[in-house]
């Protein structure tokens, strides 16, 4: 479960200014995650100086969750930051998608894998209330500290007003 040394050390983090990039899917010719390269991704950004990662994030990572892959995908980018020894310092955070029940399963995924806090999309929750989607986000952030995120409703997100956003 979140606690709150870990909120109060990401938050910290966060509040020093970071660059925590998007991680990108190494896929191979035939469209299967590429675990060379996904590793080598995670150095690259590493040696780069990022502050963090944000792994299974990006839009066109959303399929991965079907594919059976968010948890290697997850694990291969803990792993790499644990064998560098980066310490409480990086920052690592994982997407979390879906419904409540899949959201916080997402979550436990990212805890159990060394993550810090998700990234939280709401698209799934449609026109639903923002009490509905404020459980929903109190549900998550029990298993993980949750980051804002706003998807555009261009891509697929949905319209998040002032209200949602000052609760």
């Amino acid at each position: 479960m979140a606690d709150s040394q870990q909120t109060t050390r990401v938050r910290a983090s966060l509040n020093r200014g970071l660059v925590i990039p998007a991680h990108p899917l190494a896929l191979d010719d035939d469209g299967r995650l590429d675990e060379q390269r996904q590793r080598a991704l995670t150095r690259y950004y590493i040696e780069a100086g990022s502050g963090g990662l944000a792994v299974a994030v990006h839009t066109t990572q959303f399929e991965i969750r079907q594919e059976g892959l968010l948890q290697p995908v997850l694990q291969l980018a803990a792993d790499v930051a644990s064998e560098v020894g980066l310490g409480e310092d990086f920052v690592q955070i994982a997407g979390a998608v879906g419904q409540t029940a899949q959201a916080v399963s997402e979550a436990a995924l990212a805890r159990e894998s060394g993550y810090d806090a998700v990234l939280l999309s709401l698209a799934a929750l449609g026109e639903a209330s923002d009490d509905k989607l404020i459980a929903h986000c109190e549900a998550v952030a029990a298993e993980m500290p949750v980051v804002g995120f706003y998807l555009q409703p261009a891509v697929g997100g949905r319209l998040l007003g002032f209200d949602f956003w000052q609760r």
